[in-house]
């Protein structure tokens, strides 16, 4: 018996494509004894599936991979209140001649530690930073603190306001009303109601990001009366902050109005 040689007429590196159809060719024929020798509904699902898998990877070139869809990160800007400008609020020497500022950024820089744990985006800003024009992103916290000078008991407390010059005012109070809930419930401090001062209503960074980006500033206690936690509790106030910011970014169920 005469044994033929394989045909060397194929280029070795078409052998594989001619292979595949081949294997493709195969699986179709098989498909059809099946579907001919078997009554209408007892093919086996799962050779029924691996049977029209092969032809659909055959009928479509560069099918074999999968290209996964990324997704959007999401971006939070984070201004550190006062930073790269001046001291703010400074307090006298019996409660150490704490700086504004310094609170602010304490707090600023943690936030944005949290965020970037649980992989969202986040950029720490200054007060007056070049990257505040037409600024786009998810969302944009300024944190500030409120006035070192003793002015009643009832000055204690945080505050916070929208952007309501935004081109979607209800998304910023969304965002307001979810750092005043989270806030509340984290630090246990009180929302210090009516006292939303014209600094920040009008607060300056507002007319200079882009009108699409939701935006809120808070002042996250009083420095006198708040001192201690203050100074002393960073951590906590940030995870308040950042916990707001969460509620927003999730979609969280959050009261429109919470009580003082």
């Amino acid at each position: 018996m005469s044994v033929q040689s394989p045909d060397n007429s194929v280029p070795p590196s078409q052998r594989p494509r001619l292979s595949l159809a081949w294997l493709i060719i195969s699986a179709a024929f098989v498909a059809t004894l099946f579907t001919a020798w078997t009554e209408p509904g007892l093919l086996p699902n799962e050779l029924s599936q691996t049977v029209s898998n092969a032809l659909k990877i055959g009928a479509t070139p560069g099918a074999l991979i999968p290209t996964a869809t990324p997704r959007a990160r999401l971006l939070v800007g984070i201004v550190a209140g006062h930073s790269g400008n001046d001291s703010g609020a400074v307090c006298p020497p019996e409660l150490g001649n704490t700086r504004e500022v310094d609170v602010n950024l304490s707090v600023a820089e943690r936030v944005r530690s949290n965020l970037e744990k649980i992989g969202i985006d986040s950029e720490l800003l200054t007060e007056f930073d070049d990257r505040l024009q037409g600024y786009r992103a998810n969302a944009l916290v300024s944190i500030h603190a409120d006035s070192c000078q003793f002015v009643n008991e009832e000055a204690t407390g945080f505050k916070v306001a929208p952007a309501l010059s935004n081109a979607y005012p209800e998304q910023s109070q969304r965002l307001t009303n979810c750092l005043r809930a989270r806030y509340a419930e984290t630090t246990k401090m009180r929302f210090h109601a009516g006292s939303i001062t014209n600094d920040m209503t009008y607060y300056h960074a507002f007319n200079e990001i882009n009108k699409l980006t939701p935006s809120v500033i808070i002042e996250v206690g009083f420095l006198n009366l708040d001192h201690k936690i203050l100074t002393e509790q960073p951590d906590l106030l940030a995870d308040g902050v950042t916990k707001g910011i969460l509620c927003f970014l999730r979609n969280e169920p959050v009261e429109p109005e919470n009580k003082p």
